[in-house]
């Protein structure tokens, strides 16, 4: 390049007529000969390319090319089909006939950044200046180099500019003369033997001579500096944090103000310091006063300008609160109904399943009529906000159900009347994900709707598969619905073996009938036999309906009775606990104690896995050909409907008689002063419980008999739902009776909550659920008591952990675990006091 810009001419003006000129006027003329402009050699043309040519051909300015790597080979084929396709629009156009005549395939373009010749592009037109730019000569070799390196520089002549001077001055000189001493001896004394002894000081008065420091009074030094070393040592300090009043005493203090007299608060009045004083302040006080009600003084406008526009919202400033992402609501169903529950789809981005029930005053006024509106679960979408995607239909009301972690198509509910409900929505996935062409829309159920709606307009509706038999059900309403893991299952005397088709089989309920039933979706032998006769009956009876239900669970369907019965009595008194809600511990199965080796396990998960057997073909193994698990936890907590927690054991002893009985429950506590409304186990230990009921909320450790080791103080308003954080174990949310949100962080504030969300609704909060949609897109479902069901977005500060955070908030639980065993100790202690005090007394 530099041997090219050797021989060119000199710059001379810019031209008037360039081609960028011409295209900023919007218009562009081709011509056959490009018009060269003075300044530049015969051999290139200048010329302006837009972003998109730049793009179309990769020469972006300063990524493709740059400064260091200017040059850029382009196809002269795609430049003539870029001047076919846009013609006067292309940016090579001007150079039309050039590129038709040009006798190679690839021709130079050159990216120019110091505009040379007032481009940022020049086209090199001929093949030998191509050559010229990319073959330049090599540099000169340094052995020229080494002959003037080897030349001994020459010593100059010694310049003054006055630098000796201050050498001079900084040097030490002698300012005063030398002291002489002289020093004699006898002549005699000349080497003269001489003999040393030891001596006191005292034999002689001149034995020694003392030269002791004195005042001299003649002349006195100022002392201007001086070293010295200083070491700081830190007080000490005893300070404690956390500590709790352990006996309450009844301490009251009377006290009476000291007050001035009548005649000195005359005298003060009075005085003219007093009003000067307020004369002076008195305009500086009105001021302050009119400013802050114009305007806020303490309003920090920094922090609300939003310096950090990353991860925020549009405007720049960070959100540290929910945001409202979407909301849902249909009239047409939700129209005097509540929500009762609600799950998020397994595996579809953005669809939520919701339960609707009616309202207990509704219910009761409508008692007396014969109308019954019919009861479904409502799938809404993101994709369409407004209608409902899809319905289950319910023989009654839901107040739970859960999506089955191995098959999300297979959902289970448990109904008002204590029935349990199944069903599959295998043949709906499409249209759930939207994938479903329009004009194929699945066909309705017009048994459940309206017929005078179009039905291309209407929303699918799943008829349930099966559904238990109403006298093997509770006998009250199902308030909780779980499936057993997939790594086990239970036997009749609710033994915990190995689960063979290790997909999840069984399910759990609860109810205020004061039982917890365990049931098994799997066929039995006979019944199989018995259907298989049957098999060829049904296949051409499906085959001839257009609205058939799935065959799945019909073996199920009004027979389904429970594989055992959990009853919890209680423990001091007769009678027997009333459960709301449930939790247990969810087994890893680590390969080993199945009888099965490793291999074998990874293979059949992996199988699992990709291919979900139907579970129409599944039966019940024998209990004898499956291995029993011993370390599978058969621990329950249980919420019950006065306000206590119950843990208690599943399994099943044998009386006497040999009879199959439920042993009592190993403890009860009495925190909740009102119904419990959750009982969830932490996402990051498992060990680890959050209840919430009445006004208040606790944290259970399992393994801890004494107690919580955390309960909140009561607060104003009921808690009616709670949740944990699915990616930080420290934080958790709590619903409240007046339709707010507290987000508690057990390592920033352990007495009070990080945020509160009021007035998200004005209704009491019925459900919450968080949702992990990405690593960087948390969301948290709340759902109210008018049918209203609202997304939010958590913002980053909720969901990314900090730094051994895992780590810090189990040191936190250990050491609320250590304050509750010492508190008991304490406490233990204190009534043994208290009952030899007593003792004392009566003695006297």
């Amino acid at each position: 390049e530099a041997i090219l810009r050797a021989r060119m001419p000199p710059k001379s003006a810019k031209s008037a007529t360039s081609s960028a000129g011409s295209k900023g006027k919007g218009k562009k003329i081709q011509s056959s000969a490009p018009v060269e402009k003075p300044g530049h050699p015969d051999d290139i043309f200048p010329m302006v390319l837009t972003s998109a040519t730049q793009e179309l051909f990769g020469c972006r300015a300063d990524e493709d090319v740059t400064g260091e790597s200017p040059y850029k080979l382009l196809k002269k084929d795609d430049i003539i089909q870029d001047i076919k396709t846009r013609a006067a629009v292309s940016d090579f156009s001007p150079v039309k006939q050039i590129v038709l005549d040009y006798p190679e395939d690839e021709i130079l373009l050159v990216f120019d950044r110091d505009f040379t010749y007032d481009q940022s592009f020049y086209l090199v037109l001929t093949p030998e200046a191509k050559d010229k730019l990319l073959n330049l000569p090599e540099p000169e070799t340094p052995e020229v180099l080494e002959k003037e390196v080897n030349k001994i520089p020459k010593p100059r002549q010694w310049i003054s500019l006055g630098s000796e001077k201050e050498i001079d001055e900084e040097s030490i000189k002698e300012t005063r003369e030398k002291l002489w001493y002289k020093f004699s001896r006898v002549r005699r004394k000349f080497g003269v033997p001489v003999c040393f002894s030891d001596r006191s000081t005292a034999d002689a008065k001149g034995g020694y001579l003392e030269c002791v420091s004195y005042q001299d009074s003649r002349f006195s030094i100022k002392q201007m500096q001086r070293d010295c070393g200083i070491q700081a040592v830190p007080r000490l300090q005893s300070s404690s944090a956390q500590t709790q009043w352990k006996v309450q005493r009844n301490i009251f203090t009377q006290y009476m103000p000291r007050e001035l007299s009548d005649e000195e608060k005359e005298n003060i009045l009075q005085s003219d310091s007093l009003k000067n004083f307020c004369k002076s302040v008195t305009p500086r006080v009105l001021q302050a006063l009119q400013q802050e009600e114009i305007m806020n003084v303490f309003f920090d406008d920094w922090k609300a300008l939003g310096t950090a526009a990353e991860d925020g919202d549009w405007s720049g400033k960070v959100s540290e609160g929910l945001m409202l992402y979407q909301a849902f609501t249909d009239q047409k169903y939700t129209k005097d109904k509540k929500i009762s529950s609600i799950n998020w789809h397994p595996t579809i981005y953005g669809v939520i399943a919701v339960a609707l029930t009616e309202k207990k005053e509704k219910r009761l006024n409508e008692s007396t009529t014969l109308v019954v509106r019919p009861s479904f679960i409502l799938f809404y979408s993101f994709s369409d906000p407004s209608n409902p995607q899809l319905l289950l239909e319910c023989p009654d009301d839901i107040f739970a159900f859960e999506f089955c972690p191995s098959d999300p198509n297979i959902i289970v509910g448990g109904c008002i009347n204590g029935q349990v409900v199944l069903w599959d929505i295998s043949a709906y996935v499409t249209h759930l994900q939207g994938t479903q062409p329009s004009g194929k829309k699945v066909s309705v159920n017009t048994e459940t709707f309206d017929l005078d709606d179009n039905k291309e307009n209407q929303t699918p509706v799943v008829r349930f598969c099966a559904v238990s038999a109403l006298e093997s059900s509770h006998k009250a309403p199902i308030t909780d619905v779980q499936w057993l893991p997939p790594t086990f299952e239970v036997t009749r005397t609710g033994l915990p073996v190995e689960n063979k088709y290790n997909i999840s089989v069984q399910v759990v309920t609860c109810s205020p009938d004061c039982s917890i039933m365990f049931w098994d979706v799997r066929a039995s032998k006979l019944l199989s036999q018995s259907a298989s006769g049957r098999k060829q009956n049904v296949d051409q009876k499906t085959q001839l309906t257009p609205y058939t239900v799935p065959n799945t669970f019909k073996h199920l369907d009004r027979t389904w009775k429970p594989l055992f019965r959990v009853s919890l009595p209680k423990i001091e008194t007769s009678g027997e606990y009333a459960p709301l809600k449930f939790s247990l511990e969810h087994y890893t199965c680590n390969g080993n104690n199945t009888g099965r080796t490793t291999e074998k396990a990874d293979k059949n998960d992996d199988s699992s896995s990709q291919v979900i057997p139907d579970y129409s073909h599944l039966r019940v193994p024998s209990a004898k050909t499956l291995t029993a698990l011993k370390d599978v936890n058969t621990k329950l907590y249980i919420g019950t409907e006065d306000g206590e927690i119950v843990y208690t054991d599943w399994k099943l002893g044998k009386d006497d008689s040999g009879r199959l009985h439920s042993a009592k429950p190993l403890r009860c506590f009495s925190v909740h002063h009102w119904l419990v409304n959750m009982v969830q186990r932490s996402p990051f230990f498992k060990d680890i419980l959050l209840t919430t009921g009445g006004w208040s909320f606790a944290i259970w450790k399992e393994g801890v008999m004494d107690g919580p080791i955390i309960l909140s103080p009561s607060s104003e308003q009921l808690c009616t739902v709670g949740c944990w954080s699915l990616s930080r174990p420290a934080v958790f949310f709590i619903g409240k009776e007046d339709g707010s949100i507290e987000v508690w962080n057990l390592l920033e504030k352990t007495s009070q909550p990080v945020q509160v969300h009021a007035h998200i609704t004005n209704a009491k909060i019925t459900c919450i659920k968080p949702w992990t949609a990405s690593s960087k897109q948390h969301f948290l479902t709340v759902t109210d008591d008018l049918g209203m069901v609202r997304v939010f977005e958590i913002p980053k500060t909720l969901y990314v952990p900090s730094r051994s955070e895992s780590l810090s908030v189990k040191k936190y639980f250990e050491l609320e675990e250590d304050r509750l065993k010492d508190f008991m100790k304490r406490e233990e202690l204190w009534a043994k006091q208290k009952e030899a005090e007593e003792l004392k007394k009566k003695t006297v």
